[in-house]
């Protein structure tokens, strides 16, 4: 009975953090709360300085980050770079195996020195010793299997810099929201990169990047029509047919 009152309010629970989303669109995420921005910020990024004279803020060799000469590529806890996500896989996968087996066997003693003939008169009606035993057995198995699959996904989207690694790998997080209407679709993408990778363009390709985690869906009126409800979920679980 516990158990069962504890299920109910977690329903209730979710049922009104649903009702919470009624006659509005979804909140989008404060960018400032999220990993990214805290990368940007703590610790401060150290910003190369110029030497204070007048000449050296137009000089060619200037290590900022408009110099013509400097590398834009990221490289450091807080840069920003763009994730190029080109996925278009296919699988396909056919089996089938047939197996066959049959077998007999037959034992009989039509004669032994006459023994089989008294044997016979000791026997039910029908039985003999000629026919004693008249065994055939026979198996058959055919097996099939098909599995088609196709996906594909173009997306672009700007990931930031949590953390250089001990090697020098990049630690890398990226998300972004959009919302249309009352529906909200929601990227992200995480992962490690070595700064190598990183093409003069300051891109990367999904398949350069260790460890990747790429989602993509959203939330909204549309996501929520498509989602069984709680009850069927629950049902789907605990029902063994």
């Amino acid at each position: 009975m516990k158990k069962l009152s504890i299920v109910i309010l977690l329903i209730a629970l979710t049922a009104c953090g649903r009702a919470a989303d009624l006659g509005r669109a979804p909140e989008i995420s404060p960018p400032r709360q999220s990993a990214e921005f805290v990368a940007m910020t703590e610790p401060p990024l150290i910003m190369p300085r110029t030497s204070g004279r007048p000449e050296s803020a137009a000089s060619l060799w200037s290590g900022q980050s408009a110099s013509l000469v400097a590398d834009r590529r990221a490289t450091m806890r807080g840069d920003i770079l763009t994730v190029v996500i080109e996925i278009d896989d296919r699988a396909e996968i056919s089996n089938s195996s047939e197996r066959s087996r049959s077998a007999g066997d037959k034992v009989g003693i039509p004669a032994l020195a006459g023994l089989p003939q008294r044997i016979d008169q000791r026997l039910p009606e029908g039985a003999s010793m000629a026919d004693m035993v008249d065994a055939k057995s026979s198996t058959s198995y055919s097996g099939e299997g098909n599995i088609s699959r196709r996906d594909k996904l173009t997306l672009r989207v700007a990931a930031t810099v949590l953390d250089t690694l001990p090697n020098g790998v990049l630690h890398i997080q990226g998300s972004q929201e959009v919302r249309v209407n009352f529906e909200l679709r929601e990227l992200t993408v995480s992962g490690f990169v070595r700064p190598s990778d990183i093409s003069g363009r300051n891109e990367i390709a999904y398949d350069r990047i260790a460890g990747a985690r790429i989602s993509y869906g959203g939330r909204g009126q549309i996501t929520d029509v498509q989602q069984p409800r709680y009850g069927q979920q629950i049902a789907d679980i605990v029902l063994p047919y």
